[in-house]
């Protein structure tokens, strides 16, 4: 997962969850009923289904973003710095983003700042998102600012001298760039402000396919097969499988065009294979302890389709581990939703603090459910990062207090993020530039513990 901005980036665990429980017994495999849809192969029809979902979440995205006033290809967005009126926000960096367009003749060009002190990378994905590349001081030490050539495939373009050359995957990336706040907002979006994107001609820009119409509860339905051609040839994927798997989309795509196998697909689709692939998204796509899911091994994916579908889903432009580790939790350590009518207390033993667990910083923060914003308060506090002044417990232990109002008794208030009172909440804890115990999931957050009301 990236920085989780604004729109259509994955709904969070506690949004799909619900949902996902409820079909949680239905394995994608074949079932055992009499009824029609009882000569589907259920396996195989997820899985062909999952792969076409991958895409269609990314070309989902990609529609809605340039629908935005001022969006286009080869253009940078600047994100205010620290804004929390949308989604799930980052509040720890300041925050560019832009879509990619180049052709066979047509480069892109990246101008990054020289940025020192501060945690900064240009993300690159592909259009099926797949990370190609970070760009930054520890992946280019040669060359960490500066220009970069973006170029299709194969692309044989002359680019400036001074520039670094980057081959996309296709003809289309997307760009999120991050520059860390590290409470100096104002030279960290100067910084951002000096992140330049420009094409170096008149790119020939594909059209997207067709926009498919399904929001993230309920999923796309048959109509992904009816257009499975114009999503695989929308984007070369870089999956070694990706042949077999377009090859399975299209067979659904002809079968289903005979209306009685439609109906059987359409059954086996809505009761077994989307509950099934919501369940595997929120606790099986990544490493799942103390009630907490960890994004690990996302970014990069190889043959697994599946979790590059679920991080797609759950978290659009996942980036790799190397970069940074999200951890979400919806639960506490009985398995219960967490609720602001609750306290809750997180404790990092002195030995597993997350600054001790981090390269570059940690960050936590807290919003409600189902709206995924951040929860009005006087003091505007809204999230703790490494910079946030904690007070540590005579032990060296780190207590978090996650209650509707504070509590000495349980964690100092300096500790306190304010939960909403009488509803549901989740909380994501960012890791970046992890330590190899997090990379190897050695370490995880412990179980957040419910200590009563926040005000007994």
């Amino acid at each position: 997962m990236n920085g989780m901005s604004s729109r259509i980036r994955g709904m969070l665990v506690a949004a799909l969850l619900p949902l996902a429980l409820s079909g949680a017994a239905l394995a994608a495999t074949g079932t055992a009923s009499t009824s029609p849809a009882s000569a589907v192969d259920a396996r195989d029809l997820a899985d062909a289904y999952a792969y076409l979902l991958g895409r269609a979440i990314v070309l989902r995205q990609e529609q809605t973003d340039l629908r935005e006033p001022g969006v286009a290809y080869n253009t940078i967005k600047y994100n205010p710095a620290g804004k929390a009126d949308f989604v799930n926000p980052n509040l720890d960096v300041a925050y560019l983003e832009a879509w990619i367009a180049v052709d066979a003749d047509t480069p892109a060009l990246l101008e990054i700042p020289r940025v020192e002190g501060r945690y900064y990378v240009a993300q690159i994905l592909d259009e099926w998102g797949e990370v190609i590349t970070n760009i930054n001081e520890r992946n280019y030490p040669n060359h960490p600012y500066g220009k970069f050539a973006l170029v299709a495939p194969g692309s044989r373009a002359a680019i400036p001298a001074d520039s670094v050359r980057i081959e996309l995957h296709s003809n289309k990336a997307k760009m999120l760039g991050r520059v860390e706040l590290k409470g100096d907002n104002a030279g960290a979006v100067a910084l951002q402000r000096q992140f330049k994107l420009s094409s170096l001609g008149q790119p020939k820009v594909r059209a997207s396919a067709p926009p498919l119409a399904f929001d993230n509860k309920s999923l796309a339905g048959m109509e992904i097969f009816d257009h499975a051609d114009e999503i695989i040839d929308s984007a070369l994927d870089v999956s070694p499988i990706a042949p077999q798997m377009q090859a399975r989309a299209r067979h659904y795509q002809q079968i289903a065009r005979d209306p009685a196998q439609r109906a059987a697909l359409a059954q086996v689709l809505r009761d077994q294979v989307v509950p099934a692939f919501l369940n595997f998204a929120v606790t099986g796509s990544g490493r799942y302890q103390n009630n907490w899911l960890a994004t690990i091994g996302t970014g990069t994916y190889g043959s697994d389709y599946r979790k590059r579908t679920a991080a797609n889903l759950v978290g659009l432009w996942a980036n790799t581990n190397e970069e940074v580790v999200y951890f979400v939790v919806t639960k506490d350590a009985d398995g219960q939703p967490l609720n602001g009518d609750n306290a809750y207390v997180l404790k990092f033993a002195p030995d597993e603090r997350p600054e001790a667990m981090v390269n570059a910083y940690w960050s936590i923060i807290l919003v409600d459910v189902p709206d995924y914003r951040v929860v009005p308060n006087p003091m505007n506090r809204f999230n703790f990062n490494s910079y946030s002044g904690l007070k540590s417990a005579p032990d060296g232990s780190l207590s978090l207090l996650f209650a509707d109002a504070p509590n000495a008794s349980l964690a100092p208030e300096s500790n306190w993020l304010p939960a909403p009172k009488g509803k549901g909440f989740s909380l994501t804890l960012r890791m970046y530039v992890p330590k190899q115990a997090v990379l190897d999931g050695k370490w995880f957050p412990p179980a957040l513990q419910r200590v009563g009301s926040a005000t007994h």
